[in-house]
């Protein structure tokens, strides 16, 4: 069975995102007037697994071993059956 997997990986806080202060910063130049802006990634997988533990299982593995730096990085793993 085929699985999409929707991961985010974002900045733990007490990090420093310089990305999300430049875009922070040139948004208030262009005058909307936002108070903070966090950068993240999302990464959209479609796999083939067993189940969705399995398919989850296989995220978890790769976070921790390309997609997410455990010392400064959160994510989050959405797992939905392809249609």
């Amino acid at each position: 069975m085929k699985y999409r997997l929707k991961i985010e990986v974002k900045l733990k806080p007490g990090h420093s995102d310089p990305e999300g202060e430049t875009t922070e910063r040139l948004l208030k130049e262009l005058g909307y007037r936002v108070t903070a802006v966090n950068v993240g990634k999302v990464y959209t997988v479609v796999l083939e697994g067993a189940s969705q533990k399995e398919a989850r299982t296989k995220a978890e593995e790769m976070c921790k071993k390309l997609l997410a730096n455990p010392t400064k990085d959160d994510y989050l793993i959405v797992v939905e059956e392809e249609k």
